[in-house]
């Protein structure tokens, strides 16, 4: 069976909330990577997971519900430091988030624990995210990257927390813009596209992208839907009418579902096949923020198609 492999990192999200008149904070198992690899995998697709989880009792909790949700462990490893906490605020359903713990515990897989015969063996590799931003894992993912065989599929998920100055702006650019050359779908939002290229719009970003080599760009832009983009034009696609309640973890389902139909069906022949891919991922995003939001939050076929009835 073709199968993916997710490199990137896994924590705990804590979410505000408010009970009884008192602001509290829920754990959620979270971190975008694993958000798309338990994603893909709830939908029906086969993943391994390669991260470093903290050696304490939350990363036991993290490393347990990724054995349940069915995705391979296989090929991660356990790390003698606390898990990394990102502390999530929200503004309406949208989440910001302030993350806690030196050194990130999702920042410690090395080129070395890289298994390059799994990741050549596989249909689609996904790279990205916060914990590029950190060696060694910048490294291990480099190493992974460089591998031939697989689709490659990419997402900054830039979080301005960790960007504190126009240079680190610069440096992700830089650093984001080397993978995107070899992408075969990258996958951002419009606020994304903001921080990278200030004051670009999801067209002008993704047409920036597409002519650095990648071959396909969807720019997710909440309730408006997503822009889809490939050399042979671009279109906008509306997202379905929600109640939404939080939206954590919905770019991640975008990605998570994509993958999916890369590795039922592979990489489109043309423009219109994007389109029933991203109409579907959006139907995903649209369920899942009508959840509390996580890793938890992603949603089966059955229940898809139970919201949504059959879907393309």
């Amino acid at each position: 069976m073709a199968y993916a492999v997710v490199l990137g990192e896994a924590l705990v999200d804590l979410l505000e909330a408010e009970r009884d008149g008192e602001l509290i904070y829920r754990q959620a198992i979270g971190g975008a990577p694993l958000n798309v690899a338990v994603g893909a995998t709830r939908l029906g697709g086969e993943v391994q997971y390669v991260g470093s989880l903290g050696n304490d009792t939350i990363g036991d909790r993290i490393a347990a519900f990724l054995r349940q949700s069915g995705v391979s462990m296989a090929t991660s490893l356990r790390v003698p430091v606390p898990t990394t906490l990102a502390v999530t605020t929200f503004e309406g359903a949208e989440p910001t988030f302030q993350f806690y713990g030196e050194p990130p515990s999702y920042s410690l897989v090395t080129p070395a624990d890289i298994d390059k015969q799994a990741v050549a063996g596989a249909a689609v590799l996904y790279a990205g995210s916060i914990s590029l931003m950190r060696e060694p894992f910048q490294a291990a993912a480099k190493a992974a990257w460089s591998v031939p065989g697989p689709l490659r599929v990419f997402d900054p998920n830039v979080r301005p927390k960790l960007l504190p100055d126009a240079a680190a702006v610069n440096n992700l650019r830089d650093l984001v813009e080397e993978f995107f050359a070899t992408a075969d779908l990258v996958k951002l939002s419009s606020a994304d596209a903001e921080i990278l290229w200030e004051g670009a719009t999801p067209a002008t970003a993704a047409e920036h992208i597409l002519k650095t080599g990648a071959r396909a760009v969807v720019v997710t832009c909440g309730a408006k839907g997503a822009h889809v983009a490939t050399s042979e034009g671009a279109t906008m696609l509306p997202a379905p009418t929600v109640a939404a309640i939080d939206a954590t973890g919905a770019g991640d389902s975008v990605m998570a579902a994509l993958v999916r139909r890369l590795l039922a069906d592979g990489v489109p022949a043309d423009l219109a096949g994007w389109q029933k891919y991203v109409t579907f991922a959006l139907a995903v995003a649209g369920l899942v923020c009508e959840r509390p939001g996580g890793a938890v939050a992603m949603p089966t076929m059955e229940e898809l198609t139970t919201r949504w009835g059959a879907l393309v």
